[in-house]
């Protein structure tokens, strides 16, 4: 019934009616755009569930038995990314819904990992409420994950020169060796570099621009040239450990394909690590 006949049933004279109609027309107006609002965010609440049981149907559905492995895990990453985000979204509109979801048990964290403490002590050493002293019955530990970029630094080599009067002659620590003579790359910055381009199949012109974020300049031609004569430098170890496999009965081999850059010509061949 609309909110003019119900001030006309209550049979107020005309100045009563304005003022009842002043005070109440605002809570009205109000209720009818929270009513509104709540309809809307049901609506979006259906929506991203019917969006999630989805992406859930085809991520674990019997459907998926039907497409290769590759098919399979083409899309995985993004379809549980998906999901992650609509479940976020759901428990933004309705919180009662965080508490609820079963939480999988997280495995523990690596025991080699070292441990950096924080400890996270009341404000006070006294009760709140009674302004009694506290005292320790035990505590809660939790463990996050946390990891350190790489970071670049400078070693400085400093070899102090000394002479002799007697003999005129003048006396310095050798020279550290290196593979590369003056070469400016440290044996780290060597190693995380033929890691990022055959462990993690990075191509060179990424590892420069992660360099360059940091303010590092690494021409891509250094970095080849680096690879390639630590490439050589590292040819024996390859020789010693292929003769070692060879004397197995039997070998393993990872074929898992790798897209690998064809240079000059704009494509991608298929290579394995």
């Amino acid at each position: 019934m609309p909110l003019t006949v119900e001030l006309a049933a209550l049979n107020l004279d005309p100045a009563q009616q304005e003022g009842v109609a002043a005070a109440v027309f605002p809570l009205h107006a109000e209720a009818e755009k929270l009513r509104a609002q709540a309809k809307l965010d049901a609506l979006k609440i259906q929506a991203l569930t019917f969006e999630l049981a989805q992406y859930k149907r085809i991520r674990f559905g019997v459907k998926n038995e039907a497409l290769s492995p590759e098919q399979r895990n083409l899309f995985r990453e993004t379809a549980d990314a998906d999901c992650a985000a609509i479940e976020a979204e759901v428990e933004q509109q309705v919180p009662e819904l965080r508490s609820q979801r079963q939480r999988a048990g997280r495995q523990p964290l690596p025991e080699h990992l070292p441990r950096l403490e924080h400890r996270h002590e009341p404000a006070t050493c006294t009760c709140g409420q009674c302004g009694g002293e506290l005292v320790k019955i035990g505590e809660d530990i939790s463990e996050q994950l946390d990891v350190t970029p790489a970071k670049f630094f400078v070693h400085r080599h400093i070899r102090p020169q000394y002479a002799c009067r007697p003999c005129e002659s003048i006396t310095a620590a050798p020279i550290p060796p290196a593979v590369i003579d003056g070469g400016m790359a440290a044996p780290g910055l060597i190693a995380w570099v033929l890691i990022g381009k055959f462990l993690d199949h990075l191509p060179l012109y990424r590892l420069e621009q992660i360099a360059a974020r940091d303010g590092v300049p690494l021409a891509r031609s250094t970095l080849a040239e680096w690879v390639g004569r630590y490439g050589v430098a590292l040819q024996p170890l390859a020789d010693r450990l292929r003769e070692l496999l060879r004397r197995r009965p039997v070998l393993h081999a990872d074929e898992t394909p790798v897209q690998q850059l064809d240079p000059g010509k704009g494509k991608t061949k298929c290579a394995y690590p």
